[in-house]
This record gives C-alpha cells, sequence and structure tokens, in this order.
C-alpha cells in the first residue's frame, strides 16, 4: 500500500499537493495518498464562512500565482533514470490544466477578464477556483474537525493520528496548514473586542460604528480590515504594531523573485534571510493598501505591543509596551472598539498534540517547542529534520526555506518538496514501467477521539 500524507485543512496548500498527486499518479510515479481533513470545506477561509474575509476583498498575490506556479517542476524521481528528459516539462504541462487561466476558460470568463485588464479576484472567486481544482482531481476531503493529534504506535513505523469526533485518520506524513482559528482575541466575551471573525460578521451585517477605533496589528490581515472599515462610521482609527511605522511591502521585481524562486536562499545568513523577510513579507501592507491609507486622515499608528487589555468606564483601556532606548515603556490608551487582527497565528496547532506527539517532537528539537525552534530545524522538504513520522510545516519554512512557502508565491514548489518527501522509512517513492497507480484508501480508523 502507499504511504498516506493527511493534511490538516484543505486550503490552496492542501489542493496544489493533491492536484500535484493526481497528475504524478496518472504519470505512473508512485506518491502519497492525500486526504485532507476539513472542518467547514475545501476553501472555506477564502469565503465569509471562514471568518478571516467577507469574500469580497481582493486576493494580494497575483491569481497566475495558482496550485501549479512557477511550472518549474523538478520532482525527484523524474530527475533520475532514463526516462527523466521531458518528464519534468510533462508534469508541468498537466498541471496547466489546473491554471487560473484554464479555470476561466472552463467557465466562460476568459475574455472578460483579460478584457477588464487581468483584475485581482475576489477572496470569494479565488476560493471557487481552489473548489474546481479540488473536484478536478478528486481530491479526498474528510469532513471533521481535528481535535486532537497523537502518534500511533501499533504498526511497524509509527505514524500520526488525527481525531475528530468521529474517526481517526492513520497518516504516515502529516502536513499542517492554515492560519488558525479566527475567533480569538485579546479580551473575549467583550462585545467592545472584536476577534477577526466576530469583525468580518458585524461589518457584513453594517454594525461597525465607534468613535475612537485601535486595530492591533500590521500585516495584511489588518490590511484587509483598514480597508473595510474606511466604509463604516467611525471618527478616528489608531494601527497599533510593534514597528517603528506602517512599511510598505516590496512589490518590485526582486522581491518578488525572493518569493518565486528560492535558489540561492540558503546561501544568506539567518540576519540577512530575517532582514529579507522583514521587508517583504512580516507587519508590512501592500502598496494598494497603503495607497488607500493616505487618502484617510482619519488613520494614526501607534507603536506598542499589547500588554494588557482591561474594560474600564465603557471603553477599553490598552497598556502599550514598547523598547525606546532599551528600556520598557509602558502606556494605556484609550478607544470604543478594538479589533485584534493580530493576525495568523504559526503555533496554532499545538494545543491539539497530545502528550505523545509533544514527546516525539521535544526529544527530535532538543528542547520545547517555539517558533523559532521550529522553523530552524525545517529542512529542504517542509519538514522538521529528524522527526519520524514526517511532519511538514510550510508555514514555518520561510526563514530556512524560502519567503513564498508560507503563502501562495510558489504552490508547485511546494507540492514537489513535499510529495517527493520518503514518508516511511526504507520506502521511497518509485517510478512504475507504465500504467496509472491504482487507486487505494487512505487507513481510517473508526474510533471515538480520546
Amino acid at each position: 500500500m502507499r504511504p498516506t500524507l493527511a493534511v490538516v485543512g484543505a486550503g490552496a496548500k492542501a489542493v496544489a499537493v493533491a492536484a500535484k498527486a493526481a497528475e504524478l499518479n496518472h504519470m505512473g510515479v508512485d506518491v502519497p495518498e492525500v486526504v485532507a481533513v476539513e472542518r467547514t470545506g475545501v476553501a472555506a477561509n477564502w469565503q465569509a464562512e471562514g471568518g478571516w474575509t467577507d469574500g469580497q476583498h481582493r486576493l494580494g498575490t497575483s491569481p497566475e500565482k495558482d496550485v501549479g506556479f512557477p511550472y518549474r517542476s523538478s520532482f525527484p524521481v523524474l530527475r533520475a533514470g532514463a526516462q527523466a528528459p521531458g518528464r519534468n516539462a510533462e508534469l508541468d504541462d498537466r498541471m496547466t490544466r489546473h491554471s487560473w487561466q484554464s479555470y476561466l476558460i472552463a467557465t466562460g470568463q476568459f475574455a472578460e477578464w483579460i478584457d477588464r485588464g487581468r483584475p485581482a479576484p475576489t477572496h470569494r472567486r479565488w476560493s471557487q477556483y481552489l473548489r474546481w481544482v479540488a473536484t478536478n482531481c478528486e481530491m479526498n476531503v474528510i469532513s471533521g474537525e481535528v481535535t486532537r493529534i497523537a502518534v500511533d504506535t501499533e504498526a511497524d513505523a509509527p505514524r500520526w493520528a488525527l481525531h475528530t469526533s468521529e474517526k481517526a485518520v492513520l497518516a504516515d506524513g502529516l502536513m499542517i496548514t492554515g492560519p488558525g482559528q479566527p475567533e480569538r482575541s485579546i479580551l473575549p466575551g467583550n462585545p467592545r473586542v472584536l476577534s477577526i471573525a466576530q469583525f468580518w460578521h458585524r461589518a457584513a451585517r453594517n454594525e461597525l460604528s465607534a468613535e475612537r477605533v485601535a486595530v492591533i496589528g500590521g500585516g495584511e490581515t489588518a490590511a484587509s480590515m483598514l480597508n473595510e472599515l474606511f466604509r463604516h462610521r467611525v471618527s478616528t482609527i489608531t494601527v497599533i504594531s510593534p514597528g517603528v511605522t506602517l512599511f510598505t511591502r516590496g512589490e518590485g521585481f526582486f522581491e518578488n523573485m525572493l518569493f518565486s524562486d528560492p535558489t540561492g536562499w540558503t546561501a544568506l545568513t539567518l540576519e540577512e534571510r530575517r532582514d529579507a523577510l522583514a521587508r517583504t513579507d512580516r507587519g508590512v501592507f501592500s502598496a494598494r493598501v497603503q495607497e488607500a491609507l493616505l487618502s484617510d486622515d482619519r488613520i494614526r499608528h501607534l507603536r506598542g505591543r499589547v500588554a494588557h487589555a482591561v474594560a474600564r468606564d465603557s471603553r477599553i483601556r490598552l497598556t502599550l509596551s514598547t523598547n525606546q532606548g532599551g528600556e520598557n515603556l509602558e502606556t494605556a490608551h484609550g478607544f470604543d472598539l478594538v479589533i485584534d487582527g493580530s493576525g495568523a497565528d504559526a503555533l496554532w496547532f499545538v494545543p491539539l498534540l497530545g502528550q505523545d506527539a509533544l514527546d516525539l517532537l521535544e526529544l527530535g528539537l532538543g528542547g520545547p517547542l517555539t517558533g523559532e525552534s521550529l522553523q530552524e530545524f525545517i529542512g529542504d522538504d517542509l519538514a522538521l529534520t529528524d522527526i519520524t513520522p514526517k511532519l511538514f510545516l510550510p508555514g514555518l519554512s520561510g526563514l530556512t526555506q524560502g519567503p513564498g512557502f508560507p503563502n501562495l508565491s510558489c504552490l508547485g514548489l511546494l507540492s514537489d518538496r513535499i510529495l517527493g518527501s520518503d514518508l516511511v522509512a526504507n520506502r521511497g517513492l518509485s517510478e512504475r514501467p507504465s500504467g496509472r497507480a491504482n487507486a487505494s484508501t487512505p487507513e481510517i480508523a473508526h474510533r471515538a477521539a480520546g
């Protein structure tokens, strides 16, 4: 039986891996059976139902950076052997069947999109594209919310066990995707403090109205909410972020190439990589959002991290901590409405890990799980090094492998690396002489989650 790769979440990365696996399967290449465990639906986070958007805002990345981009496959098996010449090119050609342009042609939208000047699609349209790809490649999606991740040791080699309320999915490799839960906020339960999901729910009902509004966060999640706030009855909007100002994301050719082509990234020092990430990806606004900010005089910026939040006198008082000249200074500020747009949490999955899984990872890392330790241990295949079974963390792979892997910038390269990884010891990926791979169903143990 083929090894199984389980994916938590059925978003863009999961769809890209499933599509690439399907095409390799057609080419007679043994690849893992890909199964996604999804609590809502394919590409749900790009729809209003996912809580991260209202679905109407524009995609920040070019839609041509689709599930096959940059169409420069270098799949390990196809690089070796007498049949290697032209096979990666064949794989790229097959992946164009799942491209953004193919979707537009199939749905009768291509000419209009060209005539309108290739506009960025809405988040909702992007989700429709991803669902179209998932349907075309017959993506295997199990409906359910993962409540616990454990290690199953009953087989010859350890496997991951993803527990939902109804079953446990056993897999030889596990990929964690998604930004986490949009329901979290710094002061849960207070109607004057909104999580990301609560913000979009209130915005859809046109229930956003306040004198002094604070938005916590300096990344694209906060930026999309600022774009929405401009349309509502608010007097002042204060953006709170740790940066000295609201930086604009670099979007020129040279910056973009860092995302599309990670060649040479590993030759940079860690300091150089962190500097590049800070300038182009983390805590920065797109040029389009910055242009909108310039035209609205209600916007101001406060530097600092929120150290404490308390409800007092019909207001929310935030205590900001700022390092100035080596000293930690704290200042208090009052707001009528606070929106926690601090964005994605790369470690959102850690509370799901059972004690056996935690022990396995901490033993492999040589210490407790932290964002820094996990980032530094991610190898070329986007999995933690020296950990069996394989745990793929593309959302944390930017520092060691390149800034495009955590986002939508090189999904084709991401799928190559993950599918080209050996999931089971002594069971590498091999190419069959001819014919299509036999379909197999991932092993699913029907047992209640513990």
